[in-house]
């Protein structure tokens, strides 16, 4: 029994019929084959890809994009501390524990973070975008200080301190009489 041409594997098809010609299938109107290839005309030389001018404003577009991450999710952070209470819980001290290791191992990273968007020229404006990046960092600190604050943890009291104090001498007593 023969096999059916619809069973034929892509293996077995000739190059002739899997290609048809491009020619039978005419462009549509407006389209322009050089934004589809990429290729501009410049002083008239064929340019493929962006300029390196381009590029630069790319890497620092994706830059910034990068360093105000942080600031999408500072909002989420500060909600789920406030909602979490101020007891002492394991809920609540994970997630202050997490409110500031991961901004300290962002910060201890920066530079491989950006180190791929810098270059000679960008390196002025990356340094603008991590100082950004670190400052968001700080403040995601900040929520956790705050956390810590409201949870009784960080000494803020004066009753804190009383195993450094001395006792206040006394030069006059009071006595009642009666």
């Amino acid at each position: 029994m023969a096999t059916p041409k619809w069973l034929k594997s892509y293996t077995e098809l000739s190059s002739n019929e899997v290609k048809k010609p491009s020619a039978t299938y005419p462009d549509p109107p407006a389209f322009n084959k050089e934004i589809i290839l990429n290729t501009k005309t410049k002083h008239g030389k064929e340019v493929l890809g962006p300029t390196p001018e381009e590029r630069d404003t790319l890497k620092v577009k994706k830059a910034w994009e990068i360093a105000l991450a942080p600031s999408k999710s500072l909002p989420m952070n500060a909600i789920m501390s406030y909602f979490s209470g101020s007891s002492l819980q394991i809920f609540s001290l994970t997630m202050t524990f997490m409110l500031f290791s991961n901004p300290l191992k962002a910060i201890a990273n920066v530079g491989p973070t950006f180190a791929r968007y810098e270059s000679e020229s960008t390196y002025s404006r990356i340094l603008q975008t991590k100082l950004v990046f670190i400052a968001l960092q700080l403040a995601t600190v900040a929520v956790g200080v705050w956390k810590m604050g409201s949870m009784g943890v960080l000494p803020t009291k004066r009753s804190d301190w009383l195993a450094w104090e001395s006792e206040t001498l006394v030069l006059e007593k009071g006595v009642f009489v009666s």
